[in-house]
């Protein structure tokens, strides 16, 4: 059988190992010159116009954002269902209850009809999440903050480098939060980075992350311990010169499957939205299950389900709510691979796999 295409492939290169070295050798491997130089390349690279604050993950950063922001017990923040349970769970960190909202059908991002009827006197903000690396519908969201007094709180974990209308994400809210977990479209090895709006909420930011301290033994709020390592800042810093590439090249890969795959419904670019397909994601109206199994036993194609069970059915939330968009994609939803190490074959392959399996009706 051919070599198995994995869903997701972290690409560290020998750059990377010698900025790594690099560090090792000076000797400063806490939070140091590296994370400095990081957090303003990172604004800069991606063109966001505010300060950058680095974190060990993104998690971290989606708490300490909301935190530095104002969110606390009491509060109620907007947020989807649909997508990984670190956004519910940064909200509840706070002490604040999320408030399970439902999705678009056309880009599985925050619905902001939903957004709206889910407005309470006790709803604060909302979270829009930028699912699979497609912007969410930031300007009628950012019309409904408006319009009722609310912040906005991006998660764009998966979103690096995308944009609507020209404005990149991570330039719309009080705070956004950018993972850099190992198989996100750029990495540190681990952690996450925090584009913030103004200088209250980076200084919080900056306070929360060192145990509430600015000046050493000075602790001005009770903090944590979130700092990013100068080990991998100095990875990120490299990763920051090639994710233009990788992004074009993932780009180029979604295009190739969205032309040629047939009997699935492929993902749509909203008019206006660059998408950098975090994850190439196609809906699968029968028996999604049954063709991730066939597409690994019969052609050795990796798939991933995100996200099959939905933040508000999880053991910690179980909120009883009528989503229906988020069910049905919860159902549907398979990522197919579209990273950047994808060969020509690879891709082939994919588009033989699936179409083959869904005339089947695998």
């Amino acid at each position: 059988m051919s070599e198995f295409i994995p869903p997701a492939k972290p690409l560290i290169g020998d750059e990377e190992r010698e900025a790594v070295d690099r560090v090792l050798r000076s000797g400063m491997l806490a939070q140091g010159p590296e994370v400095k130089a990081f957090e303003e390349e990172f604004s800069e690279h991606f063109g966001l116009g505010r300060a950058c604050v680095a974190v060990n993950s993104g998690t971290s950063g989606q708490h300490l954002g909301l935190l530095s922001s104002g969110v606390k017990a009491g509060d109620e923040v907007i947020v989807p269902s649909f997508t990984f349970a670190a956004t519910a769970n940064s909200v509840a960190l706070t002490g604040a209850t999320p408030v399970f909202a439902d999705i678009s059908a056309d880009d599985f991002c925050l619905d902001p009809a939903a957004v709206e009827a889910s407005i309470t006197e006790r709803t604060v903000g909302f979270m829009p999440v930028h699912l699979y690396g497609h912007p969410a519908k930031m300007d009628q969201l950012m019309a409904i903050a408006d319009k009722h007094g609310l912040q906005v709180f991006e998660d764009a974990a998966q979103a690096h480098g995308a944009s609507l209308n020209g404005t990149p994400v991570g330039a719309f809210g009080s705070f956004a939060m950018f993972s850099l977990y190992p198989t996100k479209n750029m990495t540190s090895g681990e952690g996450g980075m925090v584009s913030v709006a103004n200088d209250e909420i980076e200084r919080l930011m900056r306070l929360y992350r060192n145990q509430g301290m600015q000046q050493q033994y000075h602790n001005e709020v009770v903090g944590f311990n979130t700092r990013m390592t100068d080990i991998h800042a100095a990875i990120g810093r490299v990763q920051l010169t090639k994710v233009d590439a990788w992004t074009k090249r993932r780009q180029e890969n979604a295009a190739f499957l969205t032309e040629n795959l047939v009997g699935v419904t492929t993902p749509p670019v909203a008019d206006g939205a660059v998408h950098v397909y975090h994850q190439y994601t196609i809906r699968v109206a029968e028996d999604r299950d049954g063709l991730a199994k066939a597409l690994k036993d019969e052609y050795n194609v990796g798939s991933g389900m995100f996200y099959p069970v939905p933040n508000h059915r999880l053991a910690p939330f179980q909120v009883d709510v009528e989503l229906p968009e988020t069910e049905k994609a919860a159902r549907e939803c398979l990522s197919l691979p579209v990273h950047p190490s994808l060969s020509q074959d690879d891709l082939e392959r994919i588009v033989t796999a699936v179409n083959t399996l869904a005339k089947a009706g695998a």
